[in-house]
């Protein structure tokens, strides 16, 4: 077993120089790197850093997965840190080594390859996990999720050699692996459980326009369907519904959704439930454990999108350099599709309740679809499909709980013509 060099295992060592305490960050992906950087904006010196990675890179962004699989970037203009930033910092990067254990009673974290190193400070970012559907047939080789660049290495390499692909997923994550794999040239088509698109983000009639442009591109879709077997002797051939229909697949993409990836935290004795439990500065039960990004619960919810974990990131950055005046605190989500020439943006509560109201527009001339949730003079959702250059407007506005009372006439037609209206 290899071990660190450090003032718990180098014996006397420690006392030719103090040492500065050290920090371990497990996981290297953008949420871990996020607070990384935030702590040496504040407190370049503070912490001998190492961090562990599971992949064998540097951090790269993986919202820009889609547009590797679509041919429109390469791996190398996702890269966000690169192995020599590491080096400048001053931080030891393992990647391709996770780590396997945590033991906090000796402050000590071991990696797969048997390398130990102690640490006075623990972040853990281990992220989600895809989930999997297990129904007869997952594990057959050409079934495989949509995380991370191998997954993406994998769905090129089928589509030089393969015809019919499947995804299994209609939300954000599975039409991106649609557009991608059709973009590719391969023949896809989209199996979804629910009776619409994107439920969560999108109302009826946007899902409805959505479905309808991604169908003029060339995807095909199959609502109401239940997956039960992915059919193949030795490589998946065919999915099979619980109707008895079967479709033809050489790939089978799994996009049905993640769960946080705790498996770590639940062995070192760390209170998990859904995932992580942190407080308001992002630190676990152990004070000297902190957890960022989807591998936390923070007051029973857990995260997936970017703008909550790039808050996070602050909030933990500076209570690890000391600076811990800052709380995390919850807000509003939006989101954006990155399916190419789709405009498509969702913010907010748009399933709305019994005292909200709706304004609507539609334009199906020029395929523009808006719709706004009111709630008490106070816009509390937004739907916006063909135009969204309002979105960030009217996220402001959810977000500051704006009284529209004096703009309710003008509010579908944008800021400009609100703003331009007599008080």
């Amino acid at each position: 077993m290899r071990h660190a060099i450090d003032a718990q295992t180098s014996g006397g060592a420690a006392f030719d120089a103090p040492s500065r305490p050290r920090l371990v960050v497990i996981g290297n992906g953008m949420a871990g790197m996020r607070t990384v950087e935030e702590l040496l904006k504040l407190a370049p010196g503070l912490y001998d850093i190492t961090v562990f990675g599971a992949e064998p890179y540097g951090n790269y962004n993986r919202i820009l997965l889609s547009p590797v699989l679509a041919g429109e970037k390469s791996v190398d203009d996702i890269i966000l840190n690169t192995r020599d930033w590491y080096a400048d910092n001053g931080i030891q990067l393992h990647a391709g080594d996770p780590v396997a254990a945590i033991d906090r009673r000796r402050r000590i974290v071991r990696s797969q390859s048997g390398f130990e190193v102690g640490y006075d400070r623990l972040l853990i970012a281990t992220g989600s996990k895809p989930f999997v559907v297990p129904v007869p047939g997952h594990e057959l080789p050409g079934v495989i999720a949509f995380r991370d660049i191998q997954d993406v290495e994998t769905m090129l390499a089928a589509a030089r050699s393969h015809r019919h692909a499947v995804v299994i997923g209609g939300g954000l994550l599975g039409l991106e692996a649609a557009n991608g794999l059709m973009r590719q040239g391969m023949s896809v088509t989209v199996v979804h459980v629910m009776d619409s698109l994107m439920e969560r983000q999108l109302d009826r009639s946007a899902a409805a326009l959505l479905q309808q442009t991604l169908e003029r591109k060339g995807l095909r879709f199959l609502l109401n369907a239940n997956t039960v077997e992915i059919v193949g002797p030795d490589r998946v051939t065919a999915v099979r519904f619980d109707n008895g229909a079967e479709i033809p697949a050489d790939l089978v993409v799994m996009a049905v959704g993640v769960r946080p990836n705790i498996d770590l935290a639940k062995q070192a004795g760390l209170h998990c439930e859904r995932a992580i439990v942190v407080d308001d500065t992002l630190q676990t039960y152990d004070p000297r454990v902190y957890a960022v990004g989807e591998c936390v619960q923070h007051r029973t919810a857990t995260f997936g999108l970017v703008a909550p974990i790039w808050d996070q990131a602050r909030v933990c950055g500076a209570h690890l350099a000391g600076a811990g005046h800052r709380r995390y605190v919850q807000s509003a989500t939006a989101t954006r599709l990155k399916v190419t020439g789709v405009e498509l943006y969702s913010a907010g509560d748009f399933t709305g309740g019994p005292d909200s109201e709706d304004l609507v527009l539609r334009d199906p001339r020029r395929g523009v679809y808006k719709r706004l949730v009111i709630e008490d003079n106070r816009v509390i959702g937004a739907v916006l499909y063909g135009d969204v250059s309002e979105g960030a407007w009217y996220f402001e506005l959810i977000q500051n709980r704006t009284d529209i009372s004096p703009l309710r006439s003008q509010l579908l037609f944008g800021r400009a013509l609100c703003e331009a209206q007599p008080a």
